[in-house]
């Protein structure tokens, strides 16, 4: 008994440790994360940074993009968008989880409102600190501004490899259309560019960009967004 007791103490005691040293650590990012976002927000605000991003010539309105595009964005990048608040506790877990698994890091856990506060006031570099920083920027997005605000901004802000930013550039350049000509499968090829677009790019590397589309698709099968036989028509006419 006193053999069981004494483990049950030291599994006690390094809880403690592993407790105290995961709540340090949080508080030590936090804090430096936070003072990154306020340096940001400090040499430009938010307001103005999206004021900017709104004036040029080529940006889309929420409007304008085809229904099937918006569904296949928020499919494959963060498919709990319209629920959460900014940010995702279960892509952080799983994203901590892998991260763990491979070692390195590899995934982010990054919503939509996270990557669009990246892009407008952050370094691509992946920091831990610059990752907090995210955060308290998507909270102060999502108190500012609606769902659909905040999807314009990321999709006309995000690169899709070959000089374009933007979808607007996007699908002038890759299919010589404005989004809202765009076809399902167009729209699904384009909504997976963003991920890797040196990989992705259709003018890089067209097989590549298949299969990126293809993934796309399935996330809309698995999110219930369209079925299994409109996936398959889509890639026949695709084909043809």
């Amino acid at each position: 008994m006193k053999k069981k007791h004494r483990i049950r103490r030291i599994f006690g005691i390094l809880f403690l440790l592993l407790l105290c040293t995961g709540v340090t650590a949080v508080t030590y990012f936090g804090v430096k994360g936070y003072r990154i976002y306020q340096d940001a927000v400090t040499q430009k605000s938010i307001e103005e940074r999206v004021v900017e991003i709104r004036s040029d010539e080529d940006f889309i309105t929420y409007n304008e993009m085809p229904e099937f595009y918006i569904d296949a964005v928020i499919s494959v990048e963060d498919h709990r968008f319209v629920n959460h608040g900014g940010i995702d506790p279960i892509a952080i877990c799983r994203a901590l989880y892998n991260d763990i698994r491979a070692g390195r890091f590899k995934e982010g856990g990054s919503t939509i409102t996270q990557q669009i506060a990246k892009n407008m006031l952050f370094t691509q570099e992946k920091r831990i600190e610059r990752k907090a920083a995210e955060v308290f920027a998507a909270l102060d997005l999502e108190k500012m501004y609606s769902k659909e605000e905040i999807f314009e901004l990321y999709v006309n802000t995000a690169y899709f490899g070959s000089g374009h930013y933007g979808i607007g550039e996007a699908a002038a350049g890759y299919f010589d259309k404005e989004p809202s000509e765009l076809t399902d499968y167009e729209s699904a090829m384009l909504a997976g560019v963003p991920n890797a677009p040196s990989a992705y790019s259709p003018d890089v590397n067209a097989d590549l960009a298949a299969q990126r589309a293809e993934q796309v698709l399935s996330s809309m099968v698995d999110n219930e967004l369209i079925t299994q036989g409109e996936r398959e028509g889509m890639q026949e006419a695709a084909l043809n």
